[in-house]
């Protein structure tokens, strides 16, 4: 969102955190931390210098935009705050909430000036231009104008005969357009003064109107078919002419300032400008990696912001073909998976919002973005040789990777359900895949065939591992079943019943000659994998068991469940309980042995994680997530991976899409556990950046600008004006060197560790291999 003088921009991100950026330089100005529960609304006050957020917490509150302090915290809804508006005096705020009310806080006097309640759910508002009436509509069908100073309903406009889920004013205030229906759409036009309807128009299902900035155009466009984009005239109430990409679904549209053009993100991942008067496509634009789902232009016209799905904000220069600038580079909803590659030293997650991104383990730079699934993706797998990855979804397709150069080598379709499980055999000649259509799918590497499909399970098939030597698949599914396969034949050696319902996890023993298993019915079994015979039940936890884990030497398996708080240590020899610990204070997201199987790290969904030593049982060090305990956010990491035997260092992932590297040191009988780096969603890089030619600079300043990712090559491409090179480099470099020189680590804030509760004082003084750190993954990379 731009400020109405278009000197600010914000971002909204899946955390709840607002980033603010002067679009004088691009450089961001301050972070709000959300409340960590959804993308917050926002509103910027009319002359830019304020802006108001609504939060799950029930709170409505307003920031200075050049520090970043709250100024206002209004508390007065009893549920969730759905939307706020400024008035375009700026003295009033609006507040729109899923407890059926609207209210009115005068920011003069600094609480609620009125309450609109009494007619049922509330799902739009707006200001009058003039910002003396609020008119909005819900699911009573009426269009109501509230008087702001009187405190009363002015009018009551009816028509409508469903909810009314979209208002707006014209601008000059003389028009009230209410869109009602969900499949049977109706769009209204009403005459302000008098009350009447002008216009009835009935549109398509799941329609969205936009206004022109002089209200006499309406945009409609449609996310759910290719009819484009319909531009009517609001005067007669006629459909002009309509703006339509060939076969493609416009996902957002926007008008221009002046009204004469309007942009459109499409699902093809171009963001398109049309011409209003003639229909013909201006400009097509391309880079986005998936459909983009919102744009928007700057107040003055010469910029195009578009957001694509998996959260990457495009700035484009409306006076420069194909010139852009790109905000956030990591994923923007839960991470699923994470894998390590210790030969490249390299992080692989996955996500739901459809992508997988390769890291720098050292540095935390995102080398690549792996996109092409549709939807979730479940789980990846690293080949043996690590050169190759594998990955499933929600698509129903198996991907496989080249991970040097990012391409997709292979798409193995075949299962017709979800796909939740794959992973590649010791030799890295097979893949298998797991899926919800009840089968198991064992493919070949080199050519991408399907060698076998494993049917046999009566449910949903939830897990598929191999053994360590290669020569065995195990399967398991949501009937309580676990199946063992011949690699070679595809013939089924065991089946393993005794668990009555959803087997959640399975692990073979390090030596292979062990399964484990745990399931909703709240035990955990140990089977013999050459007699297909239980060995051990393991009885103690309270409820459903969720996650099991062998230790590196394989005489300890660990298990836990997520709701009764606890995870159990087991001696695979007797099957006896050898610890029980039950200190977390939330329930366990995930939990793995380190390497050297001494250390065992757990995460809770309230972002606390725990050190426990496998043989005492006992607590050795704990982190919480960076976050203020008052704050009431809880992180819930989904995924936790120790990294190689060499270091001691683990990586999360979290439900907000951020990946984080943790360093682990030993002091005394504690360990102090410190982040090393995480993935930021607000990051501004500038692509296509040309550092030669421009003056002023060291040859040391131009290394350092290139290892960002500036070109050595001439590039005529400007980002900001005609004979200006793209961004001031002189400016970016004494940054960096000023920072490094202070020993101030302001340049990745979110890169500073977080409180440690382990024993120890903090050491806030920066290391010089910490400002070098802060130096490599600094927010002025150029990517």
């Amino acid at each position: 969102m731009y400020s109405a003088d278009g000197s600010s921009f914000a971002v909204v991100l899946s955390d709840g955190t607002i980033n603010a950026y002067a679009t004088s330089n691009w450089e961001r100005t301050w972070v709000l931390n959300g409340d960590g529960r959804g993308y917050p609304s926002i509103a910027f006050s009319p002359n830019g210098d304020r802006i108001v957020s609504d939060n799950y917490d029930h709170t409505v509150r307003v920031w200075d935009v050049a520090t970043g302090d709250c100024i206002y915290i209004f508390i007065g809804h009893t549920g969730n705050v759905d939307s706020v508006a400024y008035s375009p005096q700026g003295n009033v705020v609006a507040s729109r909430s899923d407890d059926r009310t609207i209210r009115l806080w005068d920011l003069e006097i600094g609480d609620c000036r009125s309450v609109i309640s009494g007619y049922g759910v509330i799902y739009d508002m707006a200001f009058s231009p003039k910002g003396d009436t609020v008119v909005f509509g819900g699911s009573d069908c009426r269009v109501r104008v509230w008087d702001v100073t009187a405190g009363e309903c002015r009018s009551i406009l009816i028509g409508h005969t469903n909810d009314v889920t979209r208002i707006a004013y014209s601008a000059q205030g003389d028009l009230i357009i209410s869109k009602a229906g969900y499949y049977a759409v109706h769009v209204r036009v009403w005459d302000v003064g008098t009350g009447a309807c002008r216009h009835t128009i009935k549109t398509d299902i799941h329609v969205y109107p936009e206004i022109s900035p002089k209200g006499d155009r309406i945009a409609f466009y449609n996310r759910r078919n290719n009819n484009g984009i319909g531009i009517w005239d609001v005067e007669t109430g006629l459909c002009l002419r309509r703006l339509q990409a060939h076969n493609r679904r416009s996902m957002s549209a926007a008008f221009s300032p002046q009204g004469d053009h309007v942009v459109s993100g499409d699902d093809d991942m171009a963001v398109r400008v049309w011409d209003v008067e003639t229909g013909e496509c201006r400009h097509t634009m391309t880079g986005h990696t998936d459909e983009v789902s919102k744009v928007l232009y700057s107040p003055k016209g010469d910029h195009i912001a578009s957001v694509g799905k998996s959260g990457i904000v495009r700035l484009w220069n409306m006076g420069l073909s194909g010139a852009f600038r790109q905000i956030s580079n990591c994923h923007n909803r839960v991470v699923y998976g994470l894998q390590y590659s210790s030969k490249r030293n390299q992080i692989a997650s996955c996500s739901v919002d459809s992508t997988i991104l390769l890291w720098d383990a050292e540095t935390g730079a995102c080398c690549r973005t792996l996109t092409g699934h549709r939807g979730f993706v479940y789980r990846i797998s690293y080949s043996p040789s690590e050169d190759q990855l594998v990955s499933c979804g929600e698509d129903t397709t198996v991907r496989l990777w080249d991970v040097e150069v990012g391409a997709c080598r292979y798409i193995l379709t075949g299962h017709t359900k979800l796909v939740v499980g794959v992973a590649f055999s010791p030799q890295g000649n097979q893949v298998a895949s797991a899926s919800y259509d009840k089968t198991v799918r064992l493919w070949d590497v080199e050519t991408g065939a399907c060698l076998h499909v494993l049917a046999g399970h009566r449910e949903a098939v939830y897990d598929v591992k191999y053994s360590p030597q290669g020569n065995q698949v195990a399967s398991a599914d949501t009937d309580g079943t676990v199946q063992l396969w011949s690699m070679a034949t595809g013939d089924c050696q065991h089946t393993l019943t005794g668990h009555f319902t959803t087997i959640w996890c399975i692990e073979y023993s390090p030596n292979g000659d062990q399964i484990a298993s745990v399931s909703s019915d709240t035990t955990v079994r140990l089977w013999d994998v050459k007699t297909g015979t239980c060995s051990h039940i393991l009885i103690g936890h309270q409820n459903g068991v969720t996650r099991v884990v062998f230790s590196p030497q394989g005489d300890r398996v660990i298990s836990f469940g997520a709701y009764d708080k606890t995870f159990r240590i087991w001696d695979t020899e007797s099957g006896v309980c050898r610890h029980i610990v039950t200190d977390h204070t939330g329930r366990i997201t995930d939990i793995v042995y380190s390497p050297r199987g001494h250390l065992i790290a757990s995460w809770n969904n309230e972002g606390e994680a725990r050190l426990w030593d496998v043989e005492t049982g006992d607590c050795r060090g704990s982190i919480d997530y960076g976050r203020p305990p008052q704050s009431g956010i809880t992180l819930g990491v989904r995924a936790i991976v120790w990294m190689s035997p060499d270091t001691d260092s683990f990586i999360t992932g979290d439900r907000f899409g951020s990946v984080r590297v943790w360093d682990v040191t030993e002091e005394g009988d504690q360990y102090r556990v410190r982040m090393r780096w995480r993935s930021s969603n607000g990051q501004l890089s500038v692509e296509d950046a040309c550092v030669q030619g421009v003056k002023g600079l060291s040859d040391l300043d131009k290394r350092l600008l290139k290892q960002r990712g500036a070109t050595g090559e001439p590039n005529l491409l400007r980002l900001r004006e005609t004979g200006k090179n793209v961004m001031n480099m002189v400016s970016v470099v004494s940054k960096l060197k000023s920072s490094s020189s202070s020993g101030t680590t302001v340049l990745n804030s979110s890169a500073i560790s977080p409180a440690i509760s382990s024993r120890g004082v903090q050491n806030n003084k920066p290391s010089k291999r910490r400002v070098q750190r802060h130096l490599r993954i600094s927010r002025y990379i150029l990517q």
